[in-house]
């Protein structure tokens, strides 16, 4: 009798652990359900409530999938949250393997300090970056302690990515953009539901990093974002870049269907036929259906958002229109991008130098190319070694060169248009430069250059915790000092609309289209005008003269 006793202990242990856990963990009441969450510790050892895996569609799968997502139904009794929910199918970039998660990755995330209705807290929503090909809101990499400590409602979210999320087969059934109107799907449930969390509806910043950034500008000018945000930060990205433009979406969709061993030119054929391929043989498709051109030209990022040809769309125009025209929701905006954005693409370009010598016309941006004679294409290619290497080849010993470049026509001179033609219809926008060089720049350590600055996406261990810097917080008095005051700028934001410093001396003036002020992100925090003026007007007159958006000439 004793023996069996101890024979069941395991089980009778974790049956009341289960029974415990139900008694003390925290449940919240939503349109759809109810949720049960965790009670966890905060670096002080103060409490917040962590919901995970909440799903906020309905799973994308067989007839539904590649179409718009639609809402999650209703549930009876109470459904877990306390683990997230699977990640969409990706290849994984850290592991260099298939990641086949499930198609049914309609999931969010939300961390808050109170569960108080009545609470008004400000919302922040994370939009992952990952070239639209990988990545996820789990807290793997954005966990949620450096930013709710602040006081504030963090949500973090799953969209659909690559061929699930952005196939467009030019048809209304599949029109593109599935994996936007998921990110408005999980903007809607917020709006909805996060009173619930403590949460202020009314007052809902939405923020992303490198592809998120260019989702979160997107949604600046989407009518079916309207009213579901209150603020934005674009870190790193904005939807007027070109690889965050899709091109040629129909064709690409027939050459994916060839790739997979269909030759068809019906869309409906192909829609069929893609709905019946296994997720698997879908992921990591963007590579097989570039075209020759495309393997030279741009960043590797093809099925992104595009203009759609229907009623009810994400997007009806081209962004760089709807921004000219004026056509955008009017809210505060912080943007800006770090000052060595190339360098994560260093290990890749520097084996491409021999053909971009070769051919230098190959770092003209396709927009620019569309708009311009083949002879012109090639003196701008000549005009780009004449300003960066004074004539004559980019070398592979000179990374810092090589990364000027790539930032530039990458990221920086088209963040710079944007926030120039935002500002003339916004009066609220500030802008910065990221340059912290600590032990936290964990992409350019992974890289294992020896160069100083912030790589592309090196911010966002500033901002989110996770294993990599949770010890160096805790044990460092001047990171930690650092990721507060980052962290602070972030939060405040999204509190008031004005990123606040603790130095009274310094005060960061909004971005104007006549000064072009900006904050410099490092120890100094240092104020300016107009950052990296010498390169963004090389690139901005490339630009004026191929009849494109850019920047009037500058006063200063």
């Amino acid at each position: 009798m004793v023996l069996s006793v101890f024979k069941h202990l395991p089980s009778i242990r974790t049956k009341l652990k289960n029974f415990l856990s139900t008694m003390t963990n925290p449940i919240v009441q939503i349109k759809d359900g109810q949720l049960r969450g965790n009670i966890l510790k905060l670096f002080d050892n103060s409490e917040y409530y962590s919901f995970k895996g909440i799903p906020y569609g309905q799973a994308p799968v067989g007839k539904l999938r590649f179409k718009a997502p639609l809402p999650i139904q209703p549930w009876k009794g109470i459904r877990d949250a306390t683990e997230h929910g699977s990640v969409c199918p990706q290849f994984d970039v850290y592991t260099r393997q298939l990641n086949l998660g499930s198609e049914d990755c309609l999931f969010l995330n939300v961390y808050t300090k109170s569960i108080n209705p009545n609470a008004n807290k400000p919302v922040m929503v994370f939009i992952h970056g990952g070239a639209y090909m990988f990545g996820s809101g789990d807290d793997t990499l954005l966990g949620p302690e450096f930013l709710v400590q602040h006081d504030i409602v963090l949500v973090t979210i799953n969209y659909r990515l690559e061929v699930f999320g952005f196939l467009c087969l030019d048809i209304p059934e599949v029109p593109g953009n599935a994996g936007m109107k998921d990110q408005v799907l999980a903007m809607q449930w917020v709006k909805n539901n996060i009173q619930q969390f403590g949460g202020d509806p009314n007052n809902i910043t939405i923020f992303g990093e490198s592809a998120g950034a260019t989702s979160v500008t997107y949604h600046l000018l989407s009518p079916m974002s309207k009213g579901l945000f209150n603020k934005v930060i674009a870190q790193s990205g904005t939807c007027t870049v070109d690889w965050a433009q899709t091109i040629d979406a129909q064709d690409r969709a027939f050459r994916l269907c060839k790739v997979l061993g269909k030759e068809t030119k019906d869309p409906i054929e192909a829609l069929e036929f893609l709905q019946s391929v296994p997720s698997k043989d879908l992921i990591r498709k963007t590579f097989k259906t570039m075209t020759k051109e495309e393997e030279h030209r741009g960043l590797p990022m093809h099925f992104v958002p595009v203009v759609e040809k229907f009623d009810n769309a994400f997007l009806c125009e081209k962004p760089q229109d709807l921004l000219v025209a004026g056509k955008v929701h009017n809210v505060p905006l912080m943007i800006g991008y770090n000052n060595k954005e190339g360098m994560i693409s260093l290990p890749i370009e520097i084996a491409k130098l021999e053909y971009r010598n070769k051919i230098p016309s190959s770092y003209i941006p396709r927009s620019i190319c569309n708009n311009i004679t083949a002879d012109k294409l090639n003196e701008y290619g000549k005009r780009v070694k004449e300003f960066y290497c004074n004539g004559g080849d980019f070398k592979s010993e000179e990374v810092d060169t090589v990364c000027s470049v790539l930032s530039d026509v990458y990221f920086v001179s088209a963040i710079h248009i944007f926030t120039y033609n935002y500002a003339k219809i916004s009066q609220s926008v500030y802008m910065y430069r990221f340059n912290f060089d600590t032990e936290l720049n964990l992409l350019k350590s992974i890289m294992g250059l020896n160069m100083t600055g912030a790589s592309h996406a090196d911010e966002l261990f500033y901002i989110f915790s996770c294993s990599f810097n949770r010890d160096m917080y805790q044990e460092n008095k001047e990171l930690k000092e650092i990721v507060d005051q980052v962290t602070r700028m972030w939060t405040d934001f999204a509190k008031s609309g004005n990123p606040t410093l603790n130095s009274p001396q310094i005060k960061w003036n909004p971005y104007t289209t006549n000064g072009k002020e900006f904050l410099n992100i490092d120890e100094t925090y240092s104020t300016g005008k107009y950052a990296d003026k010498e390169n963004v007007e090389f690139w901005n007159k490339l630009y004026q003269e191929a009849g494109l958006m850019h920047i009037n000439k500058s006063k200063l």
